[in-house]
């Protein structure tokens, strides 16, 4: 196990700034999840960490010793690819043998063959030692992936969206296995993806990286409850948060496009003033559909299977609203709807920082 920091990194690739001030901390055996959209800068993390990069500015720590200027395998970190890279010469087994019998490692057979059994029997791929890659399915693959950077025994795993090559169903039961042996090894797992579900399944803690910058650091459910701004509000949730324009004044906060009007001290429960304008941020499962004194007209209807999202139409403003599978409703029909007030989040315009 062990512990990693980055302190205040900056990494630039031409006229790219792929990373902006990037300080965090992975714990020792922490399931950390690295989320972000495609260029955030999450693989150039992970490559930093492991000395495949060097950081044009800052600092990279592992259990305390600085790693700025050491060589990959100085480091021992071992990283699972988005892609497998298995040589398609060798068996199962001899794909997880590779980096034992390198110059670096130079381990006993002996010992070669313990650590694969043992790999294997985790892993559950014991049947597969003797096959070649070109017979395995893509979950196998990833198995054996997996396991050649497991019989190292290495201080990290660095995983770079290991699972976005397999189909919806195989993802979810690899994201159970996966969570399970971090559990049992009691590592320290650096993974990166793009799947906000991936990451609030998997993540002990996630980071929420944009543009090279570090957005926030937390819980699963304290990035989704209490998003630190409008970028991480939307990027985290599916459907993403409705946003509204609002007004506070005299006491009550007057939501425009909805023409309706909240009491202040019910909504915002008297923090700090707030800003002329602000803007309003509210789940889909968190208005509800049948209740309250305002009216809206069903637009569409999405069925999920294990829910539905129907789009409202309220004036010029579209609210997605979560309803149950059960729920019945035909475009055109007049609904009315509530919004739940202590699940109401407020965010500055200008800073798109949340408020309070």
């Amino acid at each position: 196990m062990a512990e990693v920091v980055l302190r205040d990194v900056e990494k630039r690739f031409g006229k790219i700034q792929a990373l902006r001030g990037m300080t965090l901390e992975v714990r020792d055996g922490e399931f950390l999840v690295l989320l972000g959209p495609t260029g955030a800068g999450k693989t150039t993390t992970l490559r930093i960490v492991s000395g495949l990069e060097e950081p044009d500015r800052g600092d990279v720590f592992i259990d305390g010793v600085r790693m700025n200027g050491v060589a990959p395998r100085d480091r021992n970190c071992a990283f699972v690819f988005q892609n497998y890279i298995l040589y398609p010469h060798l068996t199962v087994y001899d794909n997880l043998a590779f980096p034992l019998r390198s110059k670096l490692w130079r381990t006993e057979e002996g010992e070669i063959r313990k650590r694969i059994e043992h790999v294997a029997r985790v892993l559950k791929i014991e049947h597969l030692l003797q096959r070649k890659p070109d017979k395995l399915s893509g979950g196998e693959q990833q198995r054996v992936a997996l396991g050649r950077a497991m019989v190292r025994n290495p201080r990290i795993f660095l995983m770079d969206e290991p699972l976005s090559n397999l189909d919806a169903k195989l993802r979810e039961e690899m994201r159970v296995e996966l969570k399970s042996l971090q559990k049992n090894l009691g590592a320290t797992f650096f993974f990166v993806t793009h799947d906000h579900v991936e990451a609030m399944t998997l993540g002990d803690r996630v980071a929420v990286l944009n543009q090279g910058v570090l957005q926030q650091v937390g819980t699963p459910e304290e990035v989704y409850e209490y998003p630190a701004n409008v970028f991480v509000a939307r990027f985290v949730g599916n459907p993403e948060m409705n946003f509204l324009e609002g007004f506070p004044e005299g006491g009550k906060l007057y939501l425009g496009d909805l023409a309706l009007a909240l009491d202040l001290e019910k909504v915002w429960k008297g923090r700090e003033v707030l800003p002329s304008r602000v803007l309003v941020g509210i789940r889909p499962e968190n208005i509800l559909l049948g209740q309250g004194g305002t009216v809206g007209e069903v637009y569409l209807v999405e069925d999920l299977g294990a829910d539905k999202i129907v789009r409202l139409r309220v004036g010029e403003t579209l609210l997605r609203v979560r309803v149950p599978k059960e729920a019945e409703f035909s475009v055109g029909e007049k609904v009315p709807y509530l919004l739940v007030h202590e699940k109401l989040l407020f965010f500055d315009p200008i800073t798109e920082k949340r408020l309070g």
